[in-house]
């Protein structure tokens, strides 16, 4: 069995950097086989004016999946990670992958990141939130929800730190191992904040962590919870602790987005809109900071 290869399902788009797209090279860069099955396969992302593509259904995801089954590659994989899905009868299909990989390798790692929605806007059906909390959470090692995600699952609004911790612990007692917040407003104006909880079998107590991070000028750049996602499953297989894997995590991420709000004071001048194609993330420019994170901020250790 590949010692890191990951089943990623997730969205894929032509042009621009979300989803698959976002997460399959820094894996890669960071030694991870990627074999991607793209839950929708759009030209670019809801961020521009048009859109065209098409959505995978379940009998598609079964039809490909089978393949894999049939072929005895599925017990390869040491992680699944899903991301942006388009319906709810493919999420609900995706508890038998997890299943049938789980049942080939009992060492696999489910991480499970509920995309649905950001800044309390709704990407996907609200029937997301029943599926992810009562189907596809409880079979996961790793959650990690944004805000507005985190409290869609735990009806658990985020007012100050012990809010968070709280739904964290909701995640444990569901069985997820490593849950984290991959940001919050909690830090406002200025900067955000991430929390980290870990929760190894048989722990009492869980280990938890913070870290601080500052906003990065006024632009939001789509895409970057996918980007969270892919490298923090990296890190976290790869560092003795998680809080580590979580400031590696933040440190290339920091610095994608930096490169991509430094290309941009370069080709948008004062006045003119910033379009979509401009706000798209420089991950193939940022090769080096995601292959040789450069930690600066570092995550407070909480007792």
């Amino acid at each position: 069995m590949a010692t890191n290869r990951v089943l990623s399902i997730q969205s894929h788009v032509v042009h621009g950097y979300v989803g698959n797209k976002c997460a399959t090279f820094p894996l890669q860069v960071l030694g991870f086989d990627v074999d991607p099955i793209n839950s929708v396969h759009l030209s670019n992302h809801t961020g521009y004016k048009h859109i065209r593509g098409q959505k995978m259904n379940d009998s598609e995801l079964t039809d490909v999946f089978e393949g894999i089954v049939l072929n005895d590659l599925h017990g390869m994989y040491s992680h699944l990670l899903t991301g942006y899905i388009g319906t709810p009868q493919f999420l609900k299909k995706i508890v038998d992958v997890v299943k049938t990989l789980k049942k080939a390798n009992p060492n696999l790692v489910f991480f499970c990141d509920p995309v649905m929605g950001d800044n309390g806007k709704f990407y996907v059906p609200e029937t997301f939130v029943d599926i992810y909390r009562d189907e596809l959470i409880p079979l996961a090692d790793i959650v990690s929800p944004n805000q507005f995600e985190a409290e869609l699952l735990t009806g658990i609004k985020i007012k100050s730190e012990s809010d968070a911790w709280a739904i964290l612990d909701t995640f444990h007692k569901q069985g997820v191992k490593i849950a984290v917040i991959s940001s919050t407003d909690i830090g406002a104006p200025d900067n955000l904040l991430a929390f980290l909880s870990e929760l190894p079998k048989g722990a009492t107590k869980p280990k938890r962590s913070t870290l601080l991070m500052p906003k990065i000028g006024t632009v939001n750049f789509t895409g970057t919870g996918d980007l969270f996602a892919g490298l923090f499953l990296a890190h976290i297989t790869t560092s003795p602790e998680a809080s580590a894997a979580l400031e590696k995590t933040v440190a290339s991420l920091q610095a994608v987005i930096h490169n991509t709000a430094q290309h941009l004071s370069a080709v948008v001048t004062p006045g003119t809109t910033i379009t979509a194609v401009d706000r798209e993330l420089r991950i193939v420019q940022s090769k080096k900071d995601i292959e040789e994170p450069k930690v600066v901020l570092k995550a407070q250790i909480h007792k």
